[in-house]
C-alpha cells in the first residue's frame, strides 16, 4: 500500500509555503521530544503513516512506536515517542493526528461491528462509501478492526446493482453481460421474487439489500440450497447487526465503517 502521495498531498494542504506561527517563535536548530497519547480506549490503526508523515516534514525526526496496528489500547497509553527537530514535530503533529484519529476509529468501529456477531458466522463487510483519496488506507483500517474488504473499486469485483438492471432490462440481460467476462457476479435485490430471478440466473452471491430479518432469513434460505452465498446491507447499526448475523448470512456490509466512524481522541503533548 502506497501512502507517500495521500501524505504529500495532505502535508502541502496544510503547511503550504510555510507554518509562519512555529517559524516565527521556535528556533530553527531547536530539538524537542514529545509523546502521541490516546485519551481513550481503541484499536490503533495508522502508526506507520503518522511515521511516513514525519519522516517527510523532516528525516531528524525520530518516530517510536509503543503499540502496533490493530492493537487494543487502553485509554492513556503512549501510542508513540518522538525526539528531533522541534520545528518539524510541530509542522508534523495535525497531519500525523488526522491520520491516526480517523484510521483508528474505523478500525476501532469496525471491531465493534465484528464484536456483535462473533460465533454467527458472518463476515463485517466494508462498501466504496470512503473519503477520496484515502479508500485503500480506510479499508486497511477495516482489517485492522477484524472487518473483511468488500471491492477496492469498480475494477476488481461484478457487482450488478439496480441501476445496472434497469438499464440492461431485466437481471438475465444483466447476468449474461458479464457471462462473457468470466468472473464471479453478484447482483442486487430488493425482495423475495428478485432473489429467485437472481438464482435461476446463476450467480455466486446475492446481496439482500434493505430487507426485513423475516424476508431476509427466507432470502438465505433459498440461497443456501442453491449454494448461493449472501450478503445483507443495507440500514445495518450496532443495535440490529446481530440479528441480522442470525439470519444465516455470510456477509454482512455496512457503509457506516467508513463514512460515519468516530474519530478516535489522540493527542501529541511535548515532555
Amino acid at each position: 500500500m502506497d501512502y507517500s502521495k495521500v501524505i504529500r498531498i495532505a502535508l502541502s494542504e496544510d503547511i503550504g509555503h510555510g507554518d509562519i506561527t512555529t517559524n516565527a517563535i521556535v528556533p530553527k536548530n531547536k530539538t524537542a521530544k514529545a509523546v502521541i497519547r490516546l485519551k481513550e480506549a481503541g484499536i490503533i490503526c495508522g502508526t506507520e503513516i503518522a511515521c511516513e508523515v514525519f519522516r517527510q516534514v523532516d528525516r531528524g525526526i525520530k518516530f517510536l512506536p509503543k503499540c502496533r496496528d490493530g492493537q487494543l489500547v487502553k485509554k492513556g497509553t503512549i501510542i508513540a515517542e518522538l525526539s528531533g527537530p522541534a520545528r518539524g514535530i510541530l509542522m508534523g503533529e495535525r497531519v500525523a493526528l488526522n491520520f491516526l484519529q480517523h484510521l483508528s476509529g474505523i478500525a476501532t468501529l469496525t471491531a465493534s461491528f465484528a464484536a456483535r456477531v462473533k460465533g454467527q458466522g458472518a463476515r463485517i463487510l466494508d462498501t466504496r462509501k470512503t473519503i477520496p483519496g484515502l479508500r485503500a488506507l480506510e479499508k486497511y483500517a477495516v482489517r485492522c478492526g477484524g472487518g473483511v474488504n468488500h471491492r477496492m473499486g469498480l475494477y476488481d469485483a461484478i457487482l450488478i446493482k439496480d441501476n445496472h438492471i434497469k438499464i440492461a432490462g431485466g437481471v438475465k440481460k444483466a447476468v449474461e453481460g458479464i457471462r462473457r467476462q468470466r468472473k464471479e457476479v453478484e447482483v442486487e435485490t430488493k425482495n423475495l421474487a428478485e432473489v429467485k430471478e437472481t438464482i435461476q440466473a446463476g450467480v455466486g452471491r446475492v446481496l439482500l439489500d434493505n430487507m426485513e430479518i423475516k424476508s431476509l432469513r427466507q432470502a438465505v434460505k433459498l440461497c443456501k440450497a442453491a449454494g448461493v452465498k449472501t450478503e445483507a446491507s443495507g440500514g445495518v447499526n450496532l443495535q440490529n447487526v446481530a440479528a441480522i448475523a442470525r439470519t444465516g448470512v455470510d456477509y454482512i456490509s455496512v457503509g457506516a465503517l467508513t463514512h460515519s466512524a468516530k474519530a478516535l481522541d489522540i493527542n501529541l503533548k511535548v515532555i
